[in-house]
């Protein structure tokens, strides 16, 4: 039985990971998931994407934001705001622009108290995996910290990736993005086994500057993916010139490459041997071709869970050929 190998980060990656169960068996499906985004706010360990994708594949997500839970609450946020107004000058303490919905706290409060035990992150994951009843096998990228670092152009300053993002709701020009840590950091060994192991390794519909790139930056990880190109699938998360969700298109144009199908394609080349797009893009085949990548044009947009499990089986399938 063919094993699937996924490199993730945030919503597309967890529907895809939620389309993938509808057509493959689950126990033979590892995520390895992006950590650049990973935060400390109110002292608590935060893993966005690891979250965004427990909760998916738990049915649990909130499905109009695609993050945070269903059916949510947010008074220990409204009970923080009170103390905004006593906080002193420079302090940090307090901030209510990341909004911790209060089931989703206790996500976070169980991370922190294992971390501070001396669990990894690899083995908080799994456990908060299974307490989740999820059965995918899903690894962070690696045990090190790794901050993702966006540079705000027209200010001049590098701030962490969640506070271009949340803070500023990612409206404001980028001028460089870089992976604080990488080269002092490592894929897991579970990680990495999962990158060479796997029959089929699938790239995400995710953002490839600050959900793939991340993965991409630790030592090795192009290495791997590239010795083995003709078995990587990825799928453009970039549909008619536009991303679903998120600032990918502008963050590609804001760092010099095509919001395209055709700048993802030069982005995924040298580690993907198959881009997968959709037929709203399918003028631009030749043009993906020429970066030497095989095309594979099918619905991408998973609306609805056949079209999900439709994207699924080609996205197999273009890697087994």
């Amino acid at each position: 039985m063919t094993t699937v190998g996924v490199v993730c980060g945030g919503v597309g990656a967890a529907r895809f990971l939620r389309a993938l169960a509808g057509v493959h068996p689950v126990e033979r499906t590892v995520g390895v998931v992006n950590t650049g985004d990973d935060t400390v706010m109110h002292g608590l360990a935060i893993s966005p994407d690891i979250d965004t994708i427990v909760y998916t594949l738990a049915e649990a997500i909130d499905p109009a934001r695609g993050w945070g839970l269903s059916d949510e609450t947010w008074r220990a946020m409204e009970a923080l705001s009170r103390y905004t107004s006593v906080r002193p000058a420079g302090s940090a303490a307090a901030p209510t622009w990341f909004n911790l919905g209060d089931q989703d706290l206790a996500t976070h409060f169980y991370r922190t108290a294992r971390r501070a035990e001396g669990a990894t992150l690899t083995e908080v994951t799994a456990e908060i995996a299974a307490a989740w009843g999820v059965q995918q096998r899903l690894l962070p990228m690696t045990d090190h910290r790794v901050t993702t670092m966006v540079t705000l152009r027209d200010e001049g300053i590098e701030v962490p990736f969640q506070e271009y993002f949340v803070q500023r709701r990612h409206s404001v020009p980028v001028g460089a993005v870089r992976f604080d840590g990488a080269d002092r950091a490592s894929l897991t060994d579970q990680a990495r086994m999962a990158l060479t192991d796997s029959d089929v390794v699938v790239i995400a519909p995710s953002n490839p500057l600050v959900s793939i790139a991340p993965v991409r930056s630790l030592p090795g990880v192009d290495a791997v993916l590239s010795a083995r190109r003709d078995t990587v699938v990825a799928i453009s998360p970039i549909i008619g010139g536009a991303a679903l969700k998120g600032p990918a298109d502008r963050m590609l144009l804001e760092l010099g490459h095509e919001a395209s199908v055709v700048g993802v394609a030069r982005l995924y080349a040298a580690i993907a041997g198959t881009l997968v797009i959709d037929p709203i893009d399918a003028s631009l085949a030749t043009a993906v071709e020429a970066t030497g990548m095989r095309v594979v044009v099918t619905p991408s947009i998973m609306s609805t869970p056949a079209i999900g499990h439709e994207l699924a089986r080609r996205t197999l399938a273009a890697a087994r050929r």
